[in-house]
């Protein structure tokens, strides 16, 4: 490492510009404090130039990159001009940019058009962890969990690694919950609105579109979205939308009509702690132990429902593996009906390149599950809707996903496939 840098979260531009100054004096650097990023750059080019070690691979590194672009100063223009005119001509030198503001990363660097067009070697998009990984970390940590914990943890905190890292081995999940984000000196506690300051320049739009999503159960279209926000549903929209799914915030859902359609889908928040804190946080409950106490309530039961519909919307692989046609060329996708008076929708089905369509319905509990005569009328009633109105002529295989399958009854013996909890821990 012969440099390392990071930009300054929520800072002015002379923040930015003491910043890269004091790494430039922790490598020898003892000129004047530059004030434009193409001195900046000059500067460390001329202080690393003869401590470059031709024999052995020389890292730059700089951290919250986006950080540095203050408005006016150039930063990517000048980046660019180093990359360009200096680094990129010495073969053991590399560079290694890093941000947090996923969409900034795209739209200035992964998908530059000026100097850093087309100059990238590797590109690593971190995303969250999965339930596999989650239990590797958690095992990794001495926390003796079972899996429904895990999956509980998971669908609060999601995959983070740095929210997971927060929970104390000895502690139970409920606890955890409770001393992070209802205690009133939990690390969580002010998460939400730190988090968007420091991916979004102007976060402000962005909270907006989460909030609309966050109160709408089923998604709503980009129109639906533009309506509820009494806004255009043009460009400015369409970015913003774009970079809320670049950072894993939200998910696109594809529908179906009368064929599988990429565009007119639906928006729905995919964050596990976003859609926690507008559930429960928003309006900060003055009980410490909030969580705890309300743990069989109809508000958390239904919170948990729908919490888990975004775990195994997160899982499609796991899930097609565990049906065993991970081999199999498949499509998924939601439906919605066109029938206003139906309200029905169906959240995932999996078109299968074998004709056959895995019909999906998810439900979270705490036991093997039981379908009664109201829920598998309800099943069929969108079976039909769902036939009816796409004309669809593939196989239909009901599929259920719930935590710990289902508990054998008089309404069982038509789902074909039962997925479980377990099965969506699979590597």
């Amino acid at each position: 490492m012969v440099f390392e840098t990071s930009g300054v979260l929520m800072g002015e531009k002379d923040d930015q510009f003491a910043a890269f100054n004091q790494s430039l004096r922790r490598i020898g650097y003892t000129g004047k404090a530059p004030h434009k990023w193409m001195d900046l750059f000059f500067a460390l080019e001329q202080t690393l130039t003869p401590r470059l070690d031709s024999n052995k691979r020389q890292i730059i590194f700089i951290d919250e990159l986006p950080c540095f672009d203050v408005t006016g100063t150039r930063f990517v223009a000048a980046l660019g001009h180093f990359w360009n005119s200096w680094v990129s001509k010495h073969d053991n030198l590399m560079l290694i940019v890093c941000g947090s503001a996923t969409s900034w990363m795209v739209d200035n660097i992964v998908n530059n058009h000026g100097g850093l067009h087309d100059r990238i070697t590797h590109l690593m998009h971190l995303h969250p962890f999965n339930l596999a990984q989650c239990e590797q970390f958690f095992q990794s940590r001495n926390m003796p969990w079972d899996r429904l914990s895990m999956l509980q943890a998971y669908m609060v905190f999601g995959g983070v690694p740095y929210y997971l890292g927060l929970i104390e081995p000895a502690e139970s999940v409920t606890e955890a919950i409770d001393r992070l984000l209802f205690s009133g000196k939990g690390e969580l506690h002010e998460e939400y609105n730190r988090l968007f300051a420091s991916l979004f320049k102007h976060p402000e739009p962005y909270i907006d579109i989460i909030r609309a999503l966050a109160t709408h159960r089923y998604g709503l279209t980009r129109d639906e979205i533009a309506s509820v926000l009494q806004k255009s549903g043009g460009g400015d929209l369409s970015k913003q939308l774009d970079n809320l799914v670049k950072c894993d915030f939200v998910c696109y859902h594809r529908v179906r009509r009368k064929k599988i359609s990429k565009t007119g889908g639906y928006y729905s928040l995919a964050d596990s702690y976003v859609q926690f804190y507008h559930s429960f946080l928003e309006t900060l409950p003055s009980d410490e132990h909030y969580w705890a106490h309300n743990l069989q309530t109809p508000k958390t039961n239904t919170w948990l429902g729908l919490s888990f519909e975004r775990v195994c919307m997160a899982h499609i692989l796991q899930i097609k593996k565990a049906i065993g046609i991970d081999q199999i060329g498949a499509e998924y996708y939601s439906w919605r009906s066109t029938d206003p008076a139906q309200r029905a929708q169906i959240d995932l089905l999996i078109e299968r390149a074998d004709r056959i369509i895995n019909m999906c319905e998810i439900k979270y509990s705490t036991s093997p599950y039981l379908i009664d005569k109201d829920e598998d009328m309800k099943f069929r009633t969108r079976l039909g809707a769902f036939t009816y109105q796409t004309g669809i002529q593939y196989g239909i295989q009901p599929t259920y996903i719930t935590t710990f399958g289902l508990a054998r009854g008089i309404y069982t013996s038509s789902i074909q496939k039962v997925v479980t909890m377990d099965d969506l821990f699979i590597e």
